[in-house]
């Protein structure tokens, strides 16, 4: 799937109208996740196998076990269906009490189900490994789209994401109220010092990138002023401004902004929530955090059973 633009940043309340599911990733995420889990395709659930009768049937609900923010819910139905598909059995029913992007509450229910004990069980630690992770970026994220609301900046992603998960945890950022930079190296040119370097200039990397890939946005990493201004003379309409300090970083946006040119700025590197509002207040339009993806803890969602006989 494509991803929003910088230029197409949009509000949370937009976002949580239209967070665009990655359905076919997810259902390549649980194939093979469900693979690792039984052994391989053919695979069986052992414990549950000789203890639950084919029979059986339970009631459960997926639950939030502290606060914060959900993201793939959609996870739940379609982790179960593939489950059942797998035994045979009849599909478990699944009632969405969540939306995606939604702030929870400890005890909070997600999803209520209802159906084959034995599918729920196969099912039931692969859909939390993948609802809890993308609701930790949910909330991390949330937490970032909080201190900015109001700065006119916004949080954005970064590819520093977990190998085979990257739409899904972009996905979950966007359901956090962040925005996604560009999906991978196909879909925006990043010129960075190696490629300044290896190019000659800055001017003949920009060059060669439009002339290469001429519908493709470009952007240039810069660590100082006199860098973003030349930047700009290249070309360059969107600009990451690479650890630079609080007072750099103004300096350089009322720079860029006294050229008269409309050119977007991010500031990058070693952002923490701490010094987030100071870094908005420079006046850059988003800032980008690597650790929305790579460092965030899970949100911690459980799955609890009971006979439908209570």
């Amino acid at each position: 799937m494509s991803s929003p633009s910088p230029s197409d940043a949009r509000s949370a309340e937009q976002l949580s109208t239209d967070l665009g599911f990655p359905d076919a990733d997810a259902r390549r995420v649980i194939t093979g996740a469900l693979d690792e889990d039984l052994g391989g395709p053919d695979g069986v659930d052992v414990t549950t196998m000789a203890t639950i009768p084919a029979e059986q049937q339970v009631r459960a609900a997926v639950l939030a076990r502290e606060d914060g923010v959900v993201a793939g819910v959609e996870v739940i139905a379609m982790t179960l269906g593939e489950v059942a598909t797998r035994l045979g059995a009849e599909s478990v029913s699944v009632t969405s009490v969540i939306a995606d992007g939604t702030r929870v509450a400890r005890g909070d229910v997600v999803a209520e189900l209802s159906g084959s004990a034995r599918v729920t069980l196969i099912a039931e630690r692969t859909l939390l490994n993948i609802i809890s992770r993308l609701s930790g970026i949910a909330t991390h994220t949330r937490r970032w789209a909080d201190v900015l609301d109001g700065s006119g900046a916004m949080v954005l992603d970064t590819r520093k994401t977990t190998p085979g998960l990257r739409a899904l945890e972009k996905f979950a950022v966007r359901a956090g109220g962040g925005t996604n930079k560009r999906m991978g190296l196909y879909d925006v040119a990043m010129i960075k010092d190696n490629h300044k370097l290896a190019a000659g200039s800055l001017h003949a990397a920009y060059a060669a990138v439009r002339e290469a890939f001429p519908e493709v946005p470009v952007q240039v990493e810069v660590t100082t002023t006199a860098e973003a201004l030349e930047s700009v003379e290249a070309g360059a309409r969107f600009l990451l401004c690479d650890n630079m300090s609080t007072d750099l970083l103004r300096e350089t946006v009322e720079a860029v902004r006294a050229t008269g040119e409309t050119v977007e700025l991010e500031a990058t590197g070693g952002l923490t929530l701490d010094v987030a509002a100071d870094y908005a207040a420079t006046g850059v339009d988003f800032l980008s955090v690597g650790g929305l993806t790579h460092s965030s803890p899970i949100l911690d969602l459980a799955l609890d059973l009971k006979p439908t006989s209570d």
